[in-house]
């Protein structure tokens, strides 16, 4: 099993940098090709970050692993909120000034009860594909509306994330690194869900755990990269609006893959621990960081009680193995 654990290593250093340089090409051509930093921003860059989910989600459902393509989705969302946020607070406590990101909280709280529901009948149908696909073109929709309206009024979050895009990239070093990004994306993201697997089935773990946690962790280590950067530099709208970005691109993106390619059952498990987990964390991180009084911030010690959330779900998962 040592071969398997290396390659798995591997491949998530190399989906995560690839991921990185793939979404670094895709902005830098984008931008030489005359479009406006707001709309790369909420197009290229968004669906770049969640490449690594989305790839590791299509291969994993092609190869008739549907349930760690969903814990993977689930899992993100859940270590997004605990592990990234919780340790990016714990760095320095994130102050939350975007009026966009104030609309972004109770549509973050809407999909996810929305998306929990269609797991109620424990099966992910193509319908479930087709509605997960329409709301993430809707919500795409919804948001360069909403930023193009907010970023006339200087929102800081949109001034954030529009300083974040290469503005100085050769077409030509931007198309090669968009090509690589691509190609190591592909290859990275079939070697890790193979061998992830594989060592699941030696050690008596299911798909859906290892989905939950060696995959999910592992794809999440950009946005765990990118908020801790971003708050180090005083940039907490920026930091925050990665996280509900990334959660509601993983719950009709990444979800959107098993539902289309691989449909059918999914473990009742993700149903009865897992989602409730996810929608209790979102829940949490709404009352953190809505600001009810108008003061709005993620303190220290709500980003220890997330980080200690983390734990105790990962606890409760490698302790009732099956």
């Amino acid at each position: 099993m040592l071969i398997p654990a290396l390659i798995v290593i591997v491949s998530l250093i190399v989906l995560v940098w690839s991921a990185d340089k793939f979404v670094y090409g895709a902005a830098g051509l984008a931008r030489n090709l005359g479009i406006s930093p707001l709309v790369i921003g909420l197009t290229v860059v968004a669906f770049g970050s969640s490449a690594p989910e989305m790839l590791v989600a299509a291969s994993a459902s092609l190869n008739g692993n549907p349930d760690t393509a969903v814990g993977n989705a689930l899992g993100s969302n859940i270590t997004n909120i605990a592990m990234v946020l919780g340790i990016t607070a714990l760095v320095r406590p994130l102050k939350v000034s975007s009026a966009t990101l104030k609309r972004e909280f109770p549509l973050l709280l809407l999909i996810t009860f929305g998306v929990s529901a269609m797991f109620l009948d424990l099966n992910l149908s193509i319908i479930d594909g087709c509605l997960l696909v329409a709301g993430l073109i809707a919500f795409t929709g919804l948001m360069m509306r909403i930023s193009m309206q907010e970023a006339k009024a200087g929102d800081p979050l949109i001034t954030e994330a529009e300083a974040e895009i290469p503005s100085d990239l050769p077409t030509a070093k931007a198309i090669l690194w968009l090509a690589i990004g691509l190609l190591l994306l592909l290859g990275s993201s079939e070697l890790l869900v193979t061998n992830a697997v594989e060592l699941a089935h030696y050690f008596g773990v299911s798909d859906l755990v290892i989905g939950l946690t060696i995959i999910a962790i592992g794809t999440s280590l950009p946005e765990l990269a990118a908020s801790v950067a971003g708050a180090l530099r005083n940039e907490g709208d920026l930091a925050l609006g990665n996280i509900i970005g990334s959660n509601i691109f993983n719950l009709f993106a990444v979800l959107a893959m098993p539902a289309l390619l691989a449909p059918g059952k999914i473990d009742e498990q993700a149903l009865y621990r897992d989602i409730p987990i996810m929608i209790g964390l979102t829940v949490l991180l709404f009352i953190f960081c809505y600001g009810w009084r108008g003061k709005r911030i993620l303190a220290k010690w709500e980003g220890g009680l997330l980080a200690a959330c983390f734990i105790g779900y990962q606890i409760l998962l490698f302790s009732n193995l099956r």
